[in-house]
């Protein structure tokens, strides 16, 4: 069981927007979350789910809007939420940025849209490319005759139309991984974890099935190969056009895969992962007069990939003045709002080494230091490169009108929380 009803409100919690599906909470019971909300917040016990006498709130915060789905039943926490944060992808692929303002603009379609993505509590169409083929930027000036349900709606693949057509059929797929580490002052790795995405860009006419194939360990031991070169992948997740029995049965990716744009799977590998970009600093403060900042940083990969667009962010105190730089490649940037420079450098080759020196001036009267030392933070993007090793081993295209379709495969590994700690 899911919702009774879903409302949408201000900053303030005044209601902007109320869909009842079932009836069986008042519609008045909202008026209780905001006070219960503020309660619970000055006890220092808020939490996602809010309960007033027999209703509950599962509530989301996006912007400046709550969006609160109520209940009566035992419900399926996960499914509301899910749903919650999915009506939020729909409005925002509707109207850009979900704000206040978006829903007062657009009322009519807003309501169009919660009435086909739940129907009696339980969530129904819920892909925004499906529901765009019949609900418009006009919502509210559709005609009747138009107001058909697309035949999408009602096929065994909701997500993908019939009669696509394209001159030259291509599939480019994308292998992102995101490295997430914590390292503390010592040089010692704290946390590393790689979260992975594969992504698709689907331009294939008619209904083809697809079959992904991947250096998958579990797969690997199924067929008796050698576990080498093999990746051995955690929690994964699939977009909901992958057969899941057959994945279970056998490790295949096989789907009907949507038009266009697209997020296949996600994965993640807890792993000990060198740090790609190593940082070493040295933080020498002279009371009331100055500080000296120099941080070392060097490319920890194979020499012939390149990191693009590093950044590289130092904390400095919050009452520094007169910035003054020297870097060995690259520039730096004093952003005082945040209270960091930025060593930007464009492109970093695996091997190398760089250096940048700040100087910054002090005031006499010295502010007390009342917390710790914020960590380095540091950005990039590595092309035609995969910390895992993962890799695609095939991408098998079968249509029954035969075509012959091109896949193209790129690897991306990019920074995620990448932090080290100064002190």
């Amino acid at each position: 069981m899911s919702a009774s009803a879903v409302f949408i409100l201000d900053v303030k919690g005044k209601p902007l927007i109320s869909r009842n599906y079932k009836g069986d909470v008042a519609m008045t019971e909202i008026d209780n979350f905001m006070p219960l909300l503020m309660q619970r917040e000055e006890e220092g016990a808020l939490a996602p789910l809010l309960s007033h006498g027999r209703v509950h709130f599962l509530w989301i915060k996006h912007s400046n809007l709550y969006l609160v789905a109520t209940t009566l039943k035992n419900a399926n926490a996960s499914l509301v939420y899910s749903f919650l944060y999915k009506t939020v992808e729909v409005f925002c692929e509707y109207f850009k940025e979900l704000e206040e303002e978006s829903i007062r603009d657009n009322f009519v379609i807003v309501y169009e849209l919660l009435d086909e993505l739940m129907d009696f509590g339980f969530p129904q169409t819920t892909d925004s490319k499906i529901l765009q083929e019949y609900i418009t930027q006009q919502g509210n000036k559709l005609e009747t005759g138009k107001s058909r349900v697309p035949p999408t709606v009602t096929n065994a693949v909701s997500w993908r139309s019939e009669g696509i057509k394209y001159k030259k059929n291509e599939v480019f797929i994308d292998v992102i991984e995101s490295v997430n580490l914590l390292v503390n002052a010592n040089g010692s790795v704290l946390l590393s974890e790689i979260v992975g995405t594969i992504k698709l860009k689907v331009f294939l006419s008619g209904m083809p099935e697809l079959r992904l194939g991947l250096n998958d360990r579990v797969l690997f031991e199924l067929t008796g190969r050698s576990k080498n070169k093999s990746v051995e992948l955690e929690d994964v997740k699939f977009h909901q056009c992958v057969r899941l029995s057959r994945f279970d049965n056998d490790r295949t990716i096989s789907f009907i895969p949507p038009d266009g744009d697209f997020e296949l799977m996600s994965y993640r590998l807890s792993t000990q992962v060198k740090p790609l970009i190593w940082i070493e600093s040295v933080i020498e403060k002279f009371s009331h007069s100055r500080v000296e900042i120099m941080v070392k940083a060097k490319g920890q990969f194979k020499k012939q990939s390149v990191a693009n667009g590093v950044e590289i962010s130092v904390p400095v105190p919050s009452d520094a003045d007169s910035p003054r730089f020297k870097t060995s490649v690259g520039s730096a940037k004093y952003v005082p709002e945040k209270n960091v420079v930025i060593w930007s450098i464009k492109s970093f080759p695996g091997g190398k080494e760089y250096l940048m020196r700040a100087h910054f001036g002090l005031p006499s009267v010295e502010k007390e230091e009342v917390e710790g030392r914020p960590p380095i933070g540091v950005k990039f993007e590595i092309p035609y490169f995969t910390v895992s090793g993962i890799q695609v081993r095939y991408m098998k295209i079968i249509e029954k009108s035969g075509y012959q379709a091109l896949p193209w495969v790129r690897y991306i590994t990019q920074s995620g929380d990448y932090q080290v700690r100064t002190s």
